[in-house]
């Protein structure tokens, strides 16, 4: 994939090289985790930003779009629900530091409701 190609802001996650059969199917199961607020998933956000698999547990990074998301325990709980269900191991969360950002957004997601 060359930089054109490339999402503008989502990162490689560590999982896409150790277990790539694994990603896409991680990928496609988070798409069902829908901020209720804003009515997109997980993926379409970016808000996922590495998925590490060990052989003894998964270990995601994610983001809320905002500090104060009140959806934000929900949506972790989701999203390590998810995970463990497409890699069958326990799975720990991490918020990351990263803010959030309208260039973090899968390409072609953006919405028609005045984001920009």
């Amino acid at each position: 994939m060359t930089d054109e190609q490339a999402p503008r802001n989502r990162p490689a996650w560590d999982c896409e090289q150790t277990h790539p059969q694994l990603a896409s199917k991680i990928q496609d199961k988070l798409r069902e985790v829908v901020d209720p607020e804003i009515g997109m998933d997980m993926i379409q956000l970016g808000l996922v930003r590495n998925l590490m698999i060990g052989e003894k547990k998964a270990h995601v990074v994610m983001i809320l779009t905002t500090p104060f998301c009140p959806y934000g325990p929900s949506l972790i709980e989701n999203v390590r629900a998810k995970t463990e269900e497409v890699v069958n191991l326990p799975t720990t969360i991490e918020l990351g530091d990263e803010m959030w950002d309208y260039d973090m957004m899968e390409e072609g997601s953006e919405p028609e409701w005045g984001m920009w």
